[in-house]
């Protein structure tokens, strides 16, 4: 087992030498494979997605530039476009926010909203200070769920997100009264992937981070290599994904935290189960 030496103290690795499949986009990748390496742990890189701008740029830039615009509505008085955006993943946050800086800049009185906290940090990493978003449920139901949005009879929502996704967000928006467009900035698709080289790995454990992701795996797993796979750890930051797991035959279905933070942590953990890890004198 790997160890750290320290003076007067050794310190254990609790991933010591497990191999860990991260299976997001490639470009979204890095930052968890790091900390997995910086506990002791091999990552094997397995992206089940992979994330691009959308084609008809045209169409997005169309709608983006509506944002700062005013409508007039009387002799004296305007009425802006939209009186909240609403960015759906970390992905939606960096898209989108490309294709509205290459416009302009958000107005001060436009609303800004995510389901998620990784989004909501990367927009104040961006300048966005004021962000609505959930602080337990990361997801359209957390999001809904808070007093900001409970009130929006007459307001215009920009959705920022991939191309499709769940209407829920919209539907219930528009059940309050507010008028919904869908923005899309980027689009996902299913890289060309050996599921060969994913089992010659031989990894201890899997990390999976979206429905579409884990759906796509098993669909490219036939029945020995699904057996193969279920009996071991898989590590998931969302209820939805862990019920999928669970139908389709998961055995160890483990549910984290939001974000790299949480299946850190939760891989941390179990990496310690059983191995006595401790600081000794």
């Amino acid at each position: 087992m790997e160890k750290i030496h320290i003076t007067g103290m050794t310190i254990n690795l609790p991933l010591s030498g497990l191999k860990i499949a991260v299976t997001r986009p490639r470009d979204q990748a890095a930052r968890l494979a790091r900390r997995i390496e910086q506990a002791g742990g091999i990552p094997l890189l397995f992206p089940l997605l992979d994330i691009a701008p959308v084609q008809d740029q045209q169409a997005l830039h169309k709608q983006i530039s509506r944002l700062a615009q005013k409508e007039p509505l009387a002799a004296s008085f305007e009425e802006r476009q939209f009186d909240l955006a609403i960015f759906i993943s970390p992905n939606a946050v960096q898209y989108g926010m490309a294709a509205i800086r290459a416009a302009g800049e958000i107005p001060a009185s436009l609303k800004i909203a995510t389901v998620g906290q990784g989004s909501a940090k990367a927009l104040r990493e961006m300048g966005i200070t004021n962000v609505i978003a959930p602080v337990e449920r990361f997801d359209s139901e957390g999001l809904l769920a808070l007093p900001e949005l409970q009130d929006v009879a007459g307001w215009r929502v920009l959705i920022l997100r991939g191309d499709g996704g769940r209407e829920l967000l919209g539907d219930t928006l528009r059940a309050r009264g507010a008028t919904v467009e869908y923005a899309a900035c980027y689009r996902r698709s299913k890289p060309q992937q050996d599921t060969a080289v994913l089992l010659d790995a031989a990894p201890d454990a899997l990390t999976v981070t979206s429905s579409e992701a884990l759906d796509y795996l098993w669909q490219m797993l036939g029945d020995a290599q699904r057996e193969g796979l279920c009996g071991i750890p898989l590590f998931v930051p969302h209820k939805r994904i862990a019920e999928l797991a669970q139908r389709q035959g998961w055995r160890q279905v483990r549910l984290t935290d939001a974000g790299d933070d949480g299946l850190l942590f939760a891989l941390t953990a179990w990496g310690s189960e059983g191995r006595g890890l401790r600081t000794e004198d």
